[in-house]
């Protein structure tokens, strides 16, 4: 019988199995001392297996469930419908029904009761599943109490809990459902307590919901509840609402909603002393379990019973830096990169071994720890100016701290200081550096791929190091960096000199259209060549518009007239761009010649929106404009006073932008390329070890450091667990927004644009290519859900050099991350797009299809 049912006070931390998250974690608050929890007992998996296990036709009715996807909306309402039905028809075997006797005999059974589910994938560290299955107040009577269980068992089956467990990756066969049955408590409030702030993420804040009546009012949305919130045991904020409304119980079972008094309405649930002492009962809870919990209270006689903890799911994780005395402070490295999704441990830990900076992991990325900085004054006001071009809202979040935390600069200057790289170009204005760099670099690519094929092993992990330190060498090297900063410095000094000299505002932007070298915005304009080769074929269209999934389709295209000019302006493509791919500084990212369908979208649009010729047309019509700008500043610089000097200053300012801001984006190209060099290496290794039963597909290294994957390939042994541990870890991480500014505390610091000088409704971001236009916003997400039309402005995330050749397409960008020399920024100026970035959540606040005015001159999208 014990295996069947089980007291909430026999329950221990290892029958997760048996009584799932809810029933666990009720165990667990029984046996803290001081905590009061309802007593009541739980009906385990065991009873639920033993009572459907009996049941024909259930068997088969979730083999069809564990064929359908999420998309089969129709089919899972049927079959999740006859499950239902199936479960409640149930008769529940004897011995349950004893088992449940007795202890309702032992409790009281004309006592209320609460009737709860509790499945086995719910309240996990990765899945809350909160809100899933069912649960029934204030149930009087053992033949009620029964009726209920079986409800309880059915909700396993609702849609939504069907769907979810899909969207999860659970198997609807190996979830179970336990029953935990509670004495009713009538409280006079109840609500949600978070050990840490859910909207901030602040690990050392309490947050409270609290309402009248039972919690159900609160957790079905039908009262807005009073938020209060401490920290150190003090009361930092207390909001009261308007409560119209509360449920309580009904003498002969069940809830009902009451209108509340008017002055109870607008009154506080808790008085100051409760709020403390509740804020006190939680800190206790997290202690026990080890992490911020999200805890259900009820206040009873001025008693607080509590009647559910479960992790909080939500929170950005903390930087792993082990222990630390002070509070630190950590920057975003994502929203430098253009990279804010999550990454998978092989590439976080090449990047790491990539960059010279220190950096931290949390959540699948990176962030640096800037408190060593914070406390020097020279590297303090160099970190503020750079984060200020780069991410206004990164400045502002980070003058929050300096204002708020009172933060001393120390008088010893910090080791660990950002050093500027030449304020002027120290060579001469020479275009054929740039034409050198970059021939070194090629030179060094071709080297690099024949010495790796002859390498394996350990071998091949000693070379990999060794290669990545000649990129670090390459990426910092002086004349390099020269280029990029005497670019960036000209640019900077033409759009303050002709702002002070001609009111003119950003003319660096349209002076950079059309640069040469570039090697981005060429593959965009490449790209629009490749639809020239395919445009004279409509068999060739009609057949990559069917296209989907299938990497072979080059192959397949040899069947069709105009097949073979296609496939070798495609591989001709590849041949150059193929290393590129969405969040390409992730070395596990499929790259565009491992996915050659991500390109078809954007060949067939380039099809569409654009006539033949229309690359060259495109760059000639840029250096057109630039060069006419370029005429009509240096005219009117004549007619000022000392103007032949300030004319000849301009001259060479811009000379310099034409002949070097094209190689900005070199650099990293370089380092891509050579990550894709190292990736296929690597994948040759996995391959070995898949025979060995080691790994079971190739991308399972992904889950592992570089350093891990030498000791697999070294010893050919690795605990499989690892691999899945780390694969649920990054679908979790996926599901995070990762902050620009946080504390080791664990808060998120949020900047904000304070400016007075815009529109009424305008939403603010940082201007970055100049001009004003008004078009169709389209919405993405996605490089491979862009379907675009002439005239659309992109609003998206981020965008990397894999979103270039929509640039094309595209009449003005939007995106939530970025700065003034981030790739979206200097493709945009090159391009002449008008373009916002830094826009804080614009995917959310722009709705896909609105008509919206963006004004890249001064920093504003309007929703027309």
């Amino acid at each position: 019988m014990s295996g069947l049912v089980l007291a909430i006070d026999e329950i221990e931390k290892s029958q997760h199995k048996l009584v799932g998250g809810k029933g666990v974690n009720l165990g667990e608050l029984s046996r803290i001392q001081g905590i009061q929890v309802p007593e009541g007992f739980c009906l385990t998996t065991e009873a639920f297996q033993k009572a459907i296990g009996q049941k024909e036709g259930i068997q088969a009715l979730l083999e069809q469930l564990s064929l359908l996807t999420v998309e089969d909306q129709e089919q899972i309402g049927e079959v999740s419908r006859k499950l239902r039905q199936t479960i409640i028809e149930i008769e529940i075997p004897p011995e349950i029904r004893e088992a449940i006797t007795h202890y309702l005999t032992q409790f009281g059974e004309m006592h209320a009761y609460a009737v709860r589910s509790s499945a086995t994938a719910e309240d996990l560290p990765h899945a809350s599943f909160a809100g899933q299955q069912d649960s029934y107040l204030n149930i009087i009577g053992k033949e009620h109490i029964l009726s209920h269980i079986s409800k309880c068992w059915a909700s396993l089956f609702t849609n939504r809990a069907v769907i979810y467990r899909m969207q999860n990756g659970f198997d609807h066969q190996n979830v179970y459902l336990s029953v935990i049955v509670q004495r009713m408590v009538f409280p006079k409030a109840s609500g949600i307590l978070f050990t840490a702030d859910p909207i901030t993420s602040n690990r050392k804040v309490t947050s409270i919901d609290a309402s009248f009546g039972l919690g159900e009012a609160l957790v079905s949305g039908i009262v807005t509840p009073d938020c209060y919130k401490v920290q150190d045991d003090q009361i930092v904020e207390k909001r009261i609402a308007t409560k119209e409304l509360a449920i309580h119980t009904r003498k002969d079972g069940g809830t009902e909603r009451q209108q509340l008094d008017p002055n109870r309405q607008v009154s506080p649930t808790l008085t100051e002393k409760q709020i403390l002492q509740l804020a006190q009962i939680g800190k206790q809870i997290e202690q026990h379990f080890g992490a911020p919990q999200d805890i259900e209270w009820c206040l009873v006689d001025h008693e607080f019973y509590i009647v559910q903890s479960r992790p909080i799911t939500t929170l950005y994780p903390i930087p792993e830096v082990g222990e630390i005395e002070e509070n630190h402070f950590y920057v975003s490295v994502g929203h430098q990169q253009m990279m804010t999704a999550a990454m998978k441990p092989l590439g976080l830990s090449c990047f790491l071994l990539t960059t010279p900076a220190p950096m931290h992991v949390a959540g699948g990325r990176l962030f640096v720890d800037i408190t060593p900085r914070l406390a020097s004054a020279e590297g303090r006001e160099m970190l503020l100016n750079t984060l200020g071009q780069s991410d206004p809202l990164i400045k502002d979040a980070l003058m929050t701290i300096i204002e708020r935390e009172g933060l001393p600069i120390k008088e010893e200057e910090s080791p660990d200081k950002l050093s500027p790289i030449g304020s002027e170009a120290p060579f001469d204005n020479d275009p054929t550096i740039v034409t050198e760099l970059m021939k070194r670099n090629q030179t060094s690519m071709e080297e690099l791929k024949q010495v790796i094929q002859t390498k394996e092993g350990s071998d091949l992990f000693h070379f990999i190091l060794d290669d990545i330190q000649r990129l670090r060498e390459m990426l910092s090297d002086p004349q390099s960096m020269g280029v990029l900063m005497a670019a960036m410095n000209a640019a900077m000094w033409i759009n303050e000199k002709m702002h002070k000299w001609l009111g003119e505002k950003n003319v660096a932007d349209t002076l950079s259209q059309s640069v040469p070298n570039n090697i981005t915005s060429e593959m965009g304009l490449a790209l629009l060549d490749v639809a020239d080769v395919i445009r004279p074929y409509p068999n060739v269209m009609e057949y990559l518009q069917k296209v989907e999934g299938e990497d072979n389709f080059l192959d397949e295209l040899l069947q069709l007239e105009g097949g073979q000019d296609t496939k070798n302006a495609i591989s001709a493509f590849l041949e150059k761009y193929g290393m590129r791919c969405a969040g390409e500084i992730d070395l596990t990212k499929p790259r565009w010649s491992e996915k050659p369908t991500t390109l078809i979208p954007l060949i067939l649009s380039n099809i569409q929106n654009f006539e033949p010729n229309a690359s060259k047309q495109r760059f000639e019509q840029g250096r057109l404009i630039a060069w006419k700008k370029e005429q009509e500043l240096l005219e009117r610089l004549k007619q000022l006073p000392d103007g032949e000097q300030k004319a000849k200053e301009t001259k060479q300012r811009i000379d310099l932008i034409r002949n070097f801001s094209g190689y900005r984006e070199y650099p990293k190209y370089g380092m891509v390329n050579r990550y894709f060099v190292y990736k296929q290496a690597l994948l040759r290794e996995a391959e070995r070890l898949i025979p060995l039963g080691v790994i079971h597909e190739k991308s399972d290294i992904y889950y592992l450091t570089f350093d891990e994957l030498r000791e697999v390939i070294q010893t050919k042994k690795l605990d499989y667990q690892i691999i899945n541990q780390r694969r649920d870890e990054y679908h979790l991480y996926e599901k995070l927004t990762p902050p620009r500014v946080m504390t080791s505390d664990g808060e998120i610091i949020v900047g904000k644009y304070k400016r007075e000088d815009l529109p009424a409704d305008a939403i603010a971001g940082l201007p970055v290519s100049t001009g004003t236009i008004e078009g169709r916003a389209r919405v993405i997400v996605d490089l491979e859900d862009a379907h675009l039309e002439e005239g659309d402005i992109l609003i998206t995330t981020f965008t990397d050099p894999s979103w270039t050749p929509l640039f094309v397409s595209i009449k003005g960008l939007v995106t939530e991350v970025g700065g003034l020399m981030t790739h979206g920024a200097v493709i945009a100026r090159e391009y002449g797009l008008p373009a916002v970035v830094g826009v804080e959540n614009a995917t959310k606040q722009i709705k896909d299809g609105q008509r919206i005015l963006v004004n890249g001159t001064e920093g504003y999208i309007q929703v027309m």
